[in-house]
């Protein structure tokens, strides 16, 4: 079975490791957020694509939930202590990825090359393809002004209100090399427990991966980040209310109105079941809490089970 996960986020990470070891993580497919991108002391970042790169090579810090695990933060104190900028946090293993993708960036390879060269140097089956390899970057505009994803989400601690998200590039991007391949070709797809606007969001953007979804053959089932109401980290709850209008799981399944057959949502709101179920959208109940890795796999289980009754 071919699955394919649309990725973002810290939760679009673990979840990707718990389907990996739930089928054949050579089966996987991720299409990744490249929406929160941005360039840090002159290296090229990618954090999402490096999120999922490092849920499933097991080089990544579980108890932090993002970076790499046994981190030290030598090289970013000592560009500080020269007066560079520090407010987005590298680490010194963490750097040497991104000194290796910036070099190739800038000697003329695409981001979907040098993300599947990397992901092969540490061992990783399941394939990752940035969404596009084109420049596509989150604008937040907020009452206090516009900022790039990372200064607000960062830098700004996402504590200003969200009016609107615009995705610079979204209008010429591309889908990258193999991403319509793995849509096409897919026996199932699966979103994760990731914000909708600032994870998925752009990716979605992206118009023909949005097309290529709305045309499916195949199931498509969402996980909600949301449990009783709340986002178990993050600011998913806080834009759901501004942006929809409400956090139970009729609005998160709004958000992805067209694109999915089913949702899955937490125990803490099964009442709501019926009123998902009124929006032509199959609720499907489970614990979707990833405290752990085994019910990272549990999740994933009960997603891929929600596929066959679709």
């Amino acid at each position: 079975m071919k699955v394919v996960v649309l990725s973002g986020g810290g939760g679009g990470a673990r979840f990707m490791r718990g389907v990996a070891d739930a089928v054949d993580p050579a089966a996987v497919t991720a299409i990744v957020n490249v929406g929160d991108d941005l360039e840090v002391l002159g290296l090229s970042v990618s954090p999402d694509l490096d999120g999922v790169l490092y849920a499933l090579s097991g080089l990544g810090d579980e108890e932090r939930g993002w970076g790499r695990a046994d981190e030290t933060w030598n090289a970013l104190a000592s560009a500080d202590g020269f007066g560079g900028e520090s407010w987005f946090k590298l680490g010194d293993r963490d750097i040497g990825l991104h000194l290796v993708r910036t070099q190739a960036l800038r000697a003329g390879e695409p981001l979907s090359h040098v993300t599947a060269r990397i992901a092969t140097a540490v061992g990783v089956e399941t394939t990752i393809l940035p969404a596009t390899d084109d420049r596509l970057r989150t604008w937040v505009e907020t009452p206090s002004g516009t900022f790039s994803f990372q200064q607000w989400f960062v830098a700004r601690a996402h504590r200003d209100p969200v009016d609107r998200l615009r995705f610079e590039g979204s209008a010429d991007a591309r889908p990258a090399p193999g991403v319509l391949d793995a849509l096409h070709e897919a026996d199932a797809i699966l979103i994760p427990p990731s914000n909708p606007y600032l994870s998925i969001g752009p990716i979605l953007a992206v118009e023909r991966i949005r097309r290529a979804i709305e045309r499916r053959r195949v199931p498509c089932v969402a996980v909600s980040p949301l449990i009783g109401g709340r986002a178990v980290k993050g600011p998913a709850d806080q834009l759901l209310e501004r942006l929809q209008g409400g956090t139970t799981p009729v609005h998160v399944s709004q958000c992805y109105e067209g694109l999915i057959d089913a949702l899955v949502f937490d125990e803490a709101d099964a009442e709501q079941a019926d009123a998902v179920a009124a929006t032509g959208v199959r609720p499907v109940i489970a614990h979707t809490l990833m405290a752990d890795a085994e019910a990272r796999r549990r999740l994933a289980e009960a997603v891929l089970d929600a596929m066959a009754v679709v």
